[in-house]
């Protein structure tokens, strides 16, 4: 195999297409640290993501002054509870990794102090929900009236209620796999978060990934991953949890909106 590589490379052409094309490669990853560089010390003066190191990396009163508290009662003028409690650190429209401008966060992670199966999840609305028979970590709830747009229907999904292995997962026993349109009241526990992704190669902290879906119009959701597919839930939770407007901890608000809203 050596000899061949050595016969191939004594052609002098060769020689040089390989020298440029390491040549290429070399200054594409000197371009790509350098930028990648330049966005962290640019995202370093946003208060947010001095929070999100101090939440990953800080002691415990830190964290603890970034947890944003479920109450049992939603915020005045908002109709859905915040279905979990913890540190709302990505938002919805948020651009930033392991997200893009243009593949911005569809919902909002809520990242727990705890290890998967400890902090409860609730119900944010009353709706029918179900678990399709080959969802490990997730469940949906389908609000057939929009409070806040009457005559539409939406969807609450809830991902990532499973250990990282996806050998277990931290949903209430009574919703299994293929548990469909079962009627569930607002403040219904439905499980623990986890830090389930999906694939054993790509690791998540312990949080709940919530969204408001899009009905396709046919009484189905939508496809979640798709940002365009989902609503800003900040109107219905009360609490500014937009990326163009969020503080570091969101509380209840009388502006949950802003002009600058993503996805407005």
């Amino acid at each position: 195999m050596l000899q061949r590589i050595r016969q191939w490379l004594a052609n002098r052409q060769r020689r040089h297409v390989v020298i440029l094309a390491l040549g290429v490669v070399a200054l594409a990853m000197v371009l790509y640290t350098g930028y990648r560089i330049s966005r962290t010390r640019f995202d370093l003066r946003d208060p947010r993501n001095r929070a999100f190191l101090q939440w990953f990396g800080g002691d415990e009163q830190q964290r603890r002054s970034l947890i944003t508290v479920v109450q049992r009662e939603p915020c005045p003028g908002a109709p859905f509870i915040l279905p979990a409690e913890g540190y709302i650190g990505l938002l919805y429209g948020d651009p930033r990794p392991p997200y893009s401008a243009s593949h911005r966060h569809q919902g909002i992670d809520i990242f727990s102090p705890g290890e998967p199966g400890v902090t409860p999840v609730y119900a944010a609305y009353d709706g029918y929900l179900t678990r399709e028979s080959n969802w490990r970590s997730s469940l949906i709830i389908r609000v057939p009236d929009d409070p806040l747009h009457p005559g539409r229907q939406i969807w609450l999904y809830y991902t990532h209620m499973a250990n990282a292995e996806g050998t277990e997962d931290t949903i209430e026993d009574a919703f299994p796999p293929g548990t469909h349109e079962l009627f569930v009241q607002q403040g219904t526990l439905l499980g623990y978060t986890g830090n389930y992704s999906g694939s054993p190669l790509r690791t998540v902290a312990v949080h709940l990934h919530f969204s408001i879906v899009l009905d396709d119009g046919t009484g189905k959701y939508r496809n979640e991953l798709e940002f365009a597919n989902t609503i800003d839930p900040s109107p219905y939770l009360g609490m500014a949890v937009n990326y163009a407007c969020a503080p570091v901890v969101p509380v209840c608000t009388d502006l949950p909106t802003c002009p600058d809203s993503v996805g407005r």
